[in-house]
C-alpha cells in the first residue's frame, strides 16, 4: 500500500510549499545556518488571508510559506 504522507527531508524548507517561491523566513535561515537572525517578517504579518486550504494536510508546518503566499497577493506577472 502506497502512502501520500509527505516526507520531511523531501520538503525544500527554502521554498514555499504554495508557489514554490524562496520564503526568506529568518527562523528557517537562523536553523538552516546557525547564525541569529533579526526578528522574521513572519512575525509581523497578518496570514488570515493566506490560502493554506491549497495546501494539503500532510504537507503543513513543514516549511515556511511567502510573504506574497501569506498575504494573499497575486503573483507577479512575468511579461
Amino acid at each position: 500500500m502506497m502512502t501520500t504522507e509527505a516526507v520531511p527531508g523531501l520538503i525544500d524548507a527554502t521554498r514555499c510549499p504554495l508557489c514554490g517561491e524562496l520564503n526568506r523566513c529568518a527562523i528557517e535561515i537562523e536553523r538552516e545556518t546557525g547564525q541569529a537572525q533579526p526578528p522574521c517578517w513572519c512575525m509581523r504579518v497578518d496570514f488570515s488571508k493566506a490560502p493554506l486550504t491549497n495546501l494539503p494536510e500532510e504537507m503543513r508546518g513543514l516549511a515556511c510559506i511567502c510573504m506574497r503566499c501569506a498575504t494573499g497577493a497575486a503573483p507577479q506577472s512575468q511579461d
